[in-house]
């Protein structure tokens, strides 16, 4: 799964990467909760242009038929290799794909060691090895109350996990590469099956793993200090990646 993010670099470089219309001027985010809003990028459908944009939503997806969120689980992740199926992600696969912007994920592997450290979860920070811009597929939906109101919603895509990432979770986000950023955009021109075949898991070369301490574990902690090493980075290719 994917239970926290970041996005630390120049909104100018993000906006290169992702091509959209705006320009807003975000702070760095060192440590993205649930529930909290997150950028994604949208495009007009084909037809109206198919020009990208910039919103935030809720990271916590509503399905349309939800009448009270009260009383509707969390999502924040949808299985690429299910999600086709259930019906709280139908509709959304078909006419509501997104892109979520980040440069970073988190993932908490469970210690092995039983000395000082104890079995204590430790985390990791998974990146580009380039240090650029993550595109994950996700899904949204315009949530609407009894009341009239609105809100934007969003879930992160995930897929299994590659080599380099199993070695602390066997889930990763679905990263789309810029090449892919127009298919799975456009809900006009490509149907849902066809979208779900750019989900795959990252090259293990593209990636790294680097351990980091435990402030990470609390959302308020949204500084530069999260992503503090504490050894160096892991790629792949470099033999036993974890003991």
């Amino acid at each position: 799964m994917c239970g926290r993010y970041a996005i630390t670099l120049p909104p100018e470089a993000v906006r290169a990467y992702f091509a959209y219309r705006e320009t807003p001027n975000f702070p760095p985010r060192y440590n993205i909760a649930p529930t909290q809003p997150i950028p994604v990028v949208t495009a007009e459908p084909r037809s109206a242009g198919f020009a990208r944009h910039f919103q935030l939503m809720r990271w916590g997806f509503l399905p349309g038929f939800v009448k009270d969120p009260k009383g509707f689980p969390l999502i924040i992740n949808a299985r690429a290799e299910t999600m086709a199926g259930k019906p709280s992600y139908r509709a959304a696969l078909m006419r509501r794909r997104c892109l979520v912007i980040a440069d970073g994920f988190y993932e908490w592997r469970k210690g092995a060691d039983p000395g000082a450290r104890g079995m204590e979860k430790r985390p990791y920070l998974i990146r580009r090895v380039s240090g650029e811009p993550m595109g994950f597929a996700g899904l949204y939906e315009t949530w609407s109350d009894p009341t009239g109101g609105e809100i934007d919603t969003a879930c992160i895509v995930t897929t299994s996990a590659n080599s380099l990432a199993a070695a602390v979770h066997d889930r990763m986000p679905a990263i789309l590469e810029p090449g892919e950023f127009a298919p799975w955009l456009d809900v006009e021109g490509v149907e849902a099956a066809k979208a779900l075949a750019l989900l795959k898991p990252a090259p293990e070369s593209a990636l790294e793993l680097i351990e980091i301490g435990p402030a990470v574990n609390h959302f308020a902690n949204d500084d530069e200090r999260v992503q503090r090493p504490l050894a160096a980075p892991i790629r792949a290719g470099a033999g036993e990646l974890l003991i």
